[in-house]
């Protein structure tokens, strides 16, 4: 793994990192699990942010606190530089480092190694949900400014902390910061959100350390299918049932795929890695950029992370249907999952499901629709220093831009802030990115290290 490594006995980390370790432990025991009822989230909530208060004093002293909504909160960290500092060639603008702070459910019956809400230090980790999603991000964020304000430095622009409440179910908050920000006149310089990580190896053929950079994210949306008929008893089924017709229909958009293509984010990342491949790995990432349309079949053929970079992906998350064993059901539904990729939309995704459900007697509406980014760029000052940032923090990763394929709270901010970046300076394995959301989520305490030496150095290089 390309972070600093720590031994895994944790008699031998140093003090500091034994300080962030236990920071986060701390935050991982405080219980911020989004459950979409206001009510039943906000006291853990709150509790959080009074740990915050806690455990950066000087963040407290020194910023000034907004909250936004009961779910959210904004600090602003001012600059002492005027518009003549600033320089012709790089307009004003703020900075906005973003984390969001509730977690989804976790269970130690799942088979959790140490209780998902102990934080247990351990095995040169910190254990637990949010760890990496997305509390371990928040917790580096602070880190690197409550040391800068003891050192007594100030940033060359203003900079605003956002941390987030309710990402996981729905990002009510951070829409409503965004929304702020536009009122205010605010436009960004750089936004810096979750989303891209350092990891060890981004595809099966580019084995080089790599810090992903997010530059825009898939779009989202819900699509429901819902079929009716006549209830009665199970002795005397007639016709297709609703039961029947819905499973039908799921099956036909799961075997009917949504058309793969190569985007130039995807390109310039092959690019990016052709200087540090070898043998194999060099001829596959060469030939992608050249021939984009082999590169999107080939990566679509593979599946899972990869075709996901490639297509509008589908998954079906809910099926419903029936009361009894023995009885008809009089209406039956599936939910479908679909990330849109750049290119695509939502009118494209709901077209291309109804042709392949091709049937007038299932109803189709969509829920939560929210379309793909654009993407920010890559030749500006802002990527540089990303780049940079994650060069000194993880020497040996290579930087690459690539397209987000989860959701996350930035999207509220790119609609406006055309800078807009998702990475969070921490290194994670296979194993580890699988077990966000998942089992045995954790982080390494010399990850968290170097995730705060790389905020330290973009705050510096502003």
């Amino acid at each position: 793994m390309t972070a600093p490594q720590a031994t895994g006995r944790d008699s031998e980390v140093p003090d500091e990192t034994h300080g962030i370790a236990e920071r986060l432990s701390r935050m991982v025991r405080v219980e911020t699990v989004s459950t979409g009822v206001p009510e039943r989230d906000s006291a853990p909530l709150q509790d959080f942010l009074a740990l915050i208060e806690e455990l950066y004093p000087l963040v407290h002293q020194r910023l000034v606190r907004e909250p936004v909504t009961d779910r959210g909160v904004l600090y602003h960290w001012p600059t002492t530089a005027d518009d003549d500092q600033l320089g012709v060639a790089t307009p004003g603008g703020p900075v906005v480092l973003m984390a969001h702070f509730d977690v989804v459910p976790a269970f130690e019956s799942e088979g959790w190694t140490h209780p998902p809400f102990d934080g247990a230090v351990a095995d040169g980790s910190v254990w637990g949900r949010g760890t990496l999603d997305d509390k371990g991000a928040l917790c580096v964020i602070l880190e690197a400014v409550e040391s800068l304000l003891g050192e007594g430095f100030a940033p060359a622009r203003d900079v605003y902390l956002w941390f987030g409440g309710d990402e996981e179910t729905g990002s009510e908050a951070a829409t409503a910061a965004a929304a702020l920000f536009r009122e205010r006149g605010l436009t960004p310089w750089l936004v810096l959100d979750e989303g891209g990580a350092v990891v060890d190896a981004p595809l099966p053929f580019i084995d080089v350390p790599a810090a992903m950079i997010g530059v825009g994210e898939k779009g989202s949306v819900n699509v429901v299918l819902e079929a009716s008929g006549d209830a009665g008893h199970a002795s005397a089924p007639s016709g297709l049932t609703p039961t029947a017709r819905i499973a039908r229909a799921v099956t036909r958009v799961e075997r009917s795929p949504f058309p793969a293509r190569l985007t130039p984010a995807a390109r310039e990342m092959f690019a990016t890695f052709i200087p540090h491949a070898r043998g194999r790995g060099r001829v596959i990432l060469e030939s992608f950029t050249r021939a984009p349309l082999l590169a999107a079949q080939s990566l679509a053929r593979l599946g899972g992370d990869a075709a996901a970079l490639v297509r509008t992906t589908l998954a079906t998350t809910r099926l419903n249907g029936g009361t009894a064993d023995n009885v008809l059901p009089a209406s039956a539904s599936a939910t479908l999952n679909c990330r849109i990729a750049p290119g695509e939309s939502v009118a494209s995704t709901l077209r291309h499901v109804r042709r392949a459900v091709r049937d007038r007697q299932v109803r189709i509406r969509c829920t939560d629709p929210n379309e793909p980014t654009a993407l920010a760029p890559t030749d500006n000052r802002q990527f540089g220093l990303l780049r940079d940032a994650a060069r000194l923090a993880y020497p040996e990763a290579v930087a690459a831009p690539y397209i987000t394929l989860a959701a996350t709270d930035a999207k509220h901010f790119q609609r406006f802030a055309p800078a807009t970046y998702r990475f969070a300076p921490l290194a994670m394995d296979a194993r580890q990115r699988a077990s966000i959301h998942g089992v045995d989520e954790r982080v390494s305490i010399a990850s968290l290290r170097a995730g705060k030496l790389f905020h330290e150095a973009l705050l510096r290089s502003l």
